[in-house]
């Protein structure tokens, strides 16, 4: 038959249970995804570890089974190649592995544009060669120069690498910042577009809970997430790894997950002018129906305003301002 390639559905492949994930727990088998975070929240350490813990079969941060260990290729761009060497070597130090037996490879390109045609034909022709089981790209603010926040700008550069995933049949984790502060679930606190979120099979999400003490959230397409993890950065003997601190007393607890009242309430506090309900919509992912009847109630509980097909939070009460406009019977 002409046209698209189909099958029926009883004919699909069907991947046996032990060859589902990458890490168990940790990353699904053949996944892309986000290690994601606010600045220095390690991210970059947990990508490393994860890079170490793949290509030495070893256990991610001690506790997360590698089901298939293999070549990994990392690109970092945040740091200067001596400083990922010494990473790596105290990481190995660590846990008694030798550097130099490790499969894992390092691209040392001064740069790397995921936005420039000839750099996506050198990435292909590279993971073509090497065929790496994970790739690790870090950090994707380094990887481009379009607008974040255009979704139409950054699908095509999350589209080449799922292309790149399928074709060679290896995971992609790619370390990218959150905004300070979100009060939102994780993936959605991710900056930029709503793209990144929606793109992660796997995703893994580091927060700070003040000083030292971080947590770190699963989250997968089709597998059963992880709330909460508390980690910590233990150094010894000068190399730092990333350890999961279950016996810290003390570790504070992660918040709760956010209403979708307190989700709204969030997005039309951190995008710092009126939002449209698409924007809304995009931002917070819900259903219409759903976003219409809490726009509904939050504006008859006078929590936030309507201004034309935009709405924002109103000023203060005690500034004494008034309101520039009633609310809508239906908004």
């Amino acid at each position: 038959m002409s046209g698209l390639p189909v099958l029926p559905a009883h004919r699909l492949e069907v991947t046996a249970p032990e060859r589902r994930w990458l890490v168990e727990g940790l990353w699904s088998s053949e996944a892309v995804g986000i290690i994601g975070g606010e600045p220095k929240c390690c991210k970059s350490f947990l990508a490393l570890q994860l890079a170490t813990a793949v290509a030495s079969g070893q256990p991610c941060l001690g506790r997360f089974a590698v089901k298939q260990p293999g070549r990994v290729l990392l690109y970092a761009a945040e740091d200067a190649l001596h400083v990922v060497r010494d990473r790596l070597e105290g990481l190995c130090t660590g846990q008694d592995l030798s550097l130099a037996e490790l499969d894992l490879w390092v691209i040392t390109a001064p740069r790397l544009r995921l936005d420039l045609h000839d750099d996506r034909q050198q990435l292909t022709e590279t993971v073509e060669e090497l065929k790496p089981t994970l790739l690790i790209l870090d950090p994707f603010v380094r990887l481009h120069r379009v607008d974040e926040n255009v979704s139409a700008a950054v699908a095509p550069l999350l589209d080449f690498l799922r292309g790149i995933q399928r074709r060679s049949d290896c995971a992609i984790a790619v370390v990218h910042h959150s905004r300070k502060g979100g009060a939102v679930r994780a993936g959605q606190a991710l900056r930029g577009s709503s793209e990144f979120h929606a793109w992660g099979d796997s995703n893994l999400y580091l927060r700070r809970h003040g000083g030292e003490k971080l947590s770190l959230s699963v989250e997968h397409r089709a597998q059963p997430g992880q709330q909460g993890i508390p980690l910590r950065l233990a150094s010894d003997g000068g190399h730092a790894a990333l350890v999961i601190a279950d016996d810290d007393a003390s570790a504070e607890p992660t918040a709760p997950t956010p209403s979708d009242r307190q989700r709204v309430l969030s997005a039309l506090r951190d995008y710092g002018r009126p939002m449209n309900r698409a924007e809304i919509r995009q931002h917070c992912r819900m259903r219409t129906e759903t976003l219409g009847r809490l726009l509904k109630g939050l504006a008859d509980d006078g929590v936030i305003l309507r201004q034309g097909k935009r709405w924002r939070i109103p000023p203060p009460a005690d500034t004494g301002m008034p309101l520039p406009f009633p609310f809508p019977e239906n908004p």
